[in-house]
């Protein structure tokens, strides 16, 4: 088809439409002095264009300044922090004396050393080590005052069942860590392995924490640094000192401790209700009437010649709450260990306290200390425990 250009305008508007589609225009006359279209925002903006572009800006800069303002007002200054005091106990390292070094790895409970008191604590132990038979380590821990003695307190004793306090203490870390509550049938265990003393609920408990190695990862968290698990099945042969038992303790009693309030107290509350016959022990050097948390452990030795006689305890004398553990081994009797366990936890209570020896054992303290083969004062069970 021929179609005639009658004007320059024409061919503008014919070339222009086709530039903007993006082709070129088939045909077109290339015009030399044709007329540009200008930059479509060449010149003056209109104004309807100034007022969107004002509106705009106007926006953005209202959000910057709310979102400046909303920064300041969530992050106030907080006020000063009020420091609280904290009990003497909590700000002691525990020490010195035979045998014993100072603790202050991470993740243990700082005790300082005391000579002065370790020196007393070994007086008052005097007639102990004179009238009885065996070796023992004792230590005790006055938290009203952040007293703290020990004897012995590096020496290695093999734990017999004292060990299922550290046992229970490992599950419940487990179970904080895995933020999961214990099952109805590991409470009933640890019911059983605490106030009974049972060994089978114990071997079920101690194949629950994974054995040695579950225990050793939780005593490093525990502070006890001197403590080595018993390989196996052995759970009974684990080996700790008195400084190690103190720390125990303390973890047990402390705000400060790996373990929450609620673990705390739901194994006190175990350990103040063990079985009539196996309250003996630290419990010698509480006030009657008060309740005492203890764990004891008994063993013989492989010909049952000799015994580990070993007693652990929160209990309460004259208004204090003192935390005792006394380590035994090669004692000729299991009575014989009894009594020896009894006398030194009267001692160093004693000693810690009123700063003085102890009164000689009456009524139902006054265990005589039994020869091999001799009559036993007090057997808790026919089983070691």
């Amino acid at each position: 088809m021929f179609i005639h250009f009658t004007s320059k305008r024409t061919a503008y508007r014919l070339t222009g439409y086709a530039g903007e589609l993006g082709v070129q225009g088939e045909g077109m006359p290339a015009w030399g002095d044709q007329l540009r279209r200008s930059p479509a925002h060449a010149g003056r903006l209109r104004p309807w264009e100034r007022f969107t572009i004002g509106l705009v800006l106007a926006l953005i800069a209202a959000i910057v300044v709310a979102l400046s303002i909303s920064d300041v007002q969530t992050h106030p200054p907080g006020p000063p922090v009020k420091q609280k005091s904290t009990p003497a106990v909590e700000r002691f390292a525990l020490g010195g004396g035979p045998g014993s070094a100072l603790l202050t790895a991470p993740g243990s409970i700082p005790f300082p050393s005391a000579p002065q008191e370790n020196e007393r604590l070994t007086a008052a132990l005097s007639s102990v080590r004179r009238h009885h038979t065996g070796t023992f380590a004792a230590g005790v821990i006055d938290a009203a005052t952040g007293a703290v003695a020990v004897f012995h307190g590096g020496r290695l004793f093999h734990t017999a069942s004292i060990v299922k306090v550290d046992i229970l203490a490992t599950l419940l870390l487990q179970h904080q860590r895995a933020r999961t509550p214990l099952s109805q049938r590991q409470r009933t265990l640890a019911a059983e392995m605490i106030e009974n003393s049972d060994n089978l609920a114990a071997s079920d408990l101690w194949d629950a924490i994974g054995r040695a190695g579950g225990l050793r990862k939780a005593n490093h968290k525990l502070g006890l640094r001197h403590t080595t698990p018993g390989e196996g099945a052995y759970w009974g042969l684990t080996s700790t000192t008195v400084d190690d038992q103190l720390r125990l303790l303390a973890d047990l009693t402390l705000r400060n401790s790996p373990l929450s309030a609620r673990s705390r107290s739901y194994e006190l509350g175990l350990m103040r209700h063990v079985a009539a016959d196996q309250a003996w022990g630290v419990t010698a050097a509480a006030t009657p009437g008060t309740r005492s948390a203890v764990k004891n452990g008994w063993l013989p030795d492989g010909s049952y010649t000799t015994w580990v006689i070993n007693s652990i305890g929160v209990i309460h004398d004259d208004g204090h709450e003192i935390l005792v553990a006394v380590l035994s081994k090669d004692q000729p009797s299991e009575s014989a260990g009894i009594a020896q366990a009894e006398a030194a936890a009267r001692a160093v209570v004693s000693a810690i306290i009123h700063g003085r020896p102890a009164a000689p054992p009456r009524g139902r303290h006054a265990y005589r200390a039994a020869s091999v083969g001799g009559p036993r004062a007090r057997v808790p069970l026919s089983s070691p425990g």
